[in-house]
């Protein structure tokens, strides 16, 4: 007969710890899910005074201020048709002012601005380091501090009221911001594409427009965007140099909204600002694949 023993105590096993594989994963997850979050309140903080403008144009004027919603109570188209007729001659004629002023700026700054770079980034020439310092040093000179005398210019040259102090300028190569740029970009280019050319019997014309010029693409459409963008908003430009009404742009044409006793048609003012945020968002759009391709080439060549 067999003796029946009494079973011993079952062996106590320590728990055990997840994997840190799973551990690293959760933790990745909460911070993806976290910065979500927090990207989405900035984006949502950031677009509101924009819808909440595009709410205004379209609500009665004494319901503009009545709350802060984005969401509009009643849909009211009355204040485009109104505002665009508001102020002869008109928002249309002041659009296509600002447009005609921003081609004539964004071909000046492409046209000087690209073939001083050239100068700065390939050329050899006495003092060419003193110079290029002398032109960043004009990034940091206040455009107040140069005011009085460029009217003072422009008047005896006759040329006030007119576009001309707004474009010319523009091909004397005056922004440094976009020559600094362009020399930054093409000092990235190897040398050898150019000695190659000069092999090849290309003088400095022929490498500037046969290898600089189509391996700096996404330099010059950055440089044709924030000139277009920052042409189209400038306001202080237009308001010393323009007095005729025909000849106002749109930052000048949107002021008209205000009068002198402070008074103001928020409705057709939100609704024309609503219409001018339109061309922006055309030459975006449209360079958008390149602004990406030059952010990523300089980061990948930086």
């Amino acid at each position: 007969m067999a003796l029946l023993t009494r079973p011993g105590p079952l062996p106590v096993t320590a728990p055990t710890d997840p994997p840190p594989e799973r551990t690293a994963g959760r933790t990745s997850t909460v911070r993806r899910v976290l910065l979500h979050l927090l990207l989405i309140a900035v984006c949502a903080l950031t677009a509101y005074p924009l819808l909440w403008m595009l709410r205004s144009s379209l609500v009665p004027t004494e319901e503009i201020f009545s709350s802060p919603s984005v969401v509009p109570t009643t849909v009211d188209w009355a204040n485009y048709p109104a505002g665009w007729e508001a102020n002869p001659p008109g928002m249309g004629r002041f659009l296509l002012n600002s447009l005609v002023v921003c081609l004539g700026a964004v071909v000046g700054n492409l046209v000087a601005c690209t073939l001083t770079a050239y100068a700065f980034a390939r050329l050899r020439f006495p003092l060419r380091r003193l110079w290029f310092a002398l032109m960043l040093a004009t990034v940091m000179l206040p455009a107040h501090a140069t005011l009085i005398p460029q009217y003072s210019l422009f008047t005896a040259l006759g040329w006030v009221n007119t576009y001309l102090p707004l474009i010319v300028p523009k091909f004397l190569a005056t922004d440094a911001f976009f020559i600094f740029l362009l020399v930054q970009f093409m000092r990235s280019i190897p040398r050898e594409l150019d000695e190659a050319a000069e092999i090849d019997g290309c003088g400095h014309v022929g490498i500037f427009t046969r290898i600089i010029l189509p391996l700096t693409t996404p330099a010059l459409a950055t440089t044709a965007v924030f000139t277009f963008i920052w042409t189209y908003e400038d306001f202080m430009g237009p308001l010393i140099y323009l007095s005729d009404l025909n000849s106002y742009t749109v930052p000048l044409g949107l002021r008209m909204f205000v009068n002198s006793m402070g008074e103001s048609s928020y409705g057709q003012l939100f609704a024309m600002s609503v219409l001018s945020l339109v061309p922006v968002f055309v030459v975006f759009v449209l360079f958008q694949r390149r602004l990406i391709a030059g952010i990523a080439t300089t980061g990948l060549k930086g």
